[in-house]
């Protein structure tokens, strides 16, 4: 076994348990902004919790001006999983998630546009075949109820996703699973007033069934799978992890496909391939250069 191995397992692991997610969240009573706020304490507590037991020190943002980016980035990761499972309830599983599979070329936009990143060749017509294959799934009608609701909500999710990324570069000081602990309880922090005041907490609302799927969420879509996640990314090189993070998307198609018995019109399809392929050539081509 090559010592590369395990921690490509993991990444498949997380990655599937990502796919997933959908399963879950569509047999969760309560609102999005609840559920999301759970996400995120719960991880939070879990994750803090396991650095405990290492005895690992938490490291802390560069100065109040990382400190402020990782509160907005946290915010942001929280209202992010909002639209997301917002676009779930509105749309099929299949274009919710191509929508919000949109986040790369955002990235690749905004990081051209306002941190001057070099504009090659690649990167054009990646944007322009993935802004494409998103026009296709936008004018196309499909097997959901109310599809461009939900992709304008998973679009929104991309958005918020983007930003997370792009303040990212930006934090310098804080890296890998303890900022994404800091960020979930940025998260937490701020859904809680968000929580309050349109509506409360509705666990009454929630079933035997309901409480199962919400502890799965927040404890294996959650902490457990971003534990695996940042595990392998210690080990593999990026073009691998880009190829491999692309499981993520396909099993939440077969999801929609196979488990919700959700269609999906040929123009659909063809959009949604685009966005992927190319999106993920993008991210090719980026690790190589």
């Amino acid at each position: 076994m090559k010592k590369e191995d395990p921690a490509r397992l993991m990444l498949i692991i997380s990655m599937v348990i990502f796919g997933t997610l959908s399963i879950f969240v569509r047999n969760i009573g309560i609102s999005s902004g609840e559920l999301a706020f759970c996400r995120a304490a719960v991880a939070s507590v879990l994750i803090g919790l396991m650095l405990a037991l290492r005895k690992e020190k938490i490291a802390l943002p560069n100065g109040k001006g990382e400190l402020v980016l990782l509160l907005i980035s946290g915010a942001a990761m929280g209202f992010n999983w909002i639209l997301l499972f917002q676009a779930y309830r509105f749309t099929t599983v299949s274009m919710a998630t191509l929508s919000y599979y949109f986040a790369p070329v955002i990235v690749t936009f905004v990081s051209t546009v306002a941190l001057h990143e070099k504009l090659t060749a690649r990167r054009l017509v990646c944007f322009i075949m993935s802004s494409a294959g998103l026009v296709l799934m936008i004018g196309a009608r499909g097997g959901g109820g109310n599809d461009l609701t939900g992709i304008l909500l998973g679009l929104g999710a991309a958005v918020l996703y983007a930003t997370v990324v792009l303040l990212n570069k930006l934090i310098k000081g804080v890296s890998g699973i303890h900022r994404t602990f800091l960020q979930f309880i940025a998260a937490a922090v701020v859904l809680l007033p968000y929580v309050l005041v349109t509506g409360g907490f509705t666990f009454e609302k929630l079933d035997g069934t309901g409480w199962i799927c919400l502890l799965i969420v927040c404890t294996v879509h959650s902490f457990f799978a971003y534990c695996l996640y940042f595990s392998a990314l210690k080990e593999l090189p990026g073009v691998e992890v880009s190829i491999l993070s692309y499981i993520d998307p396909l099993v939440a198609v077969l999801v929609s496909i196979l488990f919700f018995r959700e269609g999906m019109s040929w123009q659909q399809a063809v959009g949604g391939l685009c966005i992927l392929v190319f999106t993920l050539l993008n991210e090719i081509g980026e690790e190589s250069t």
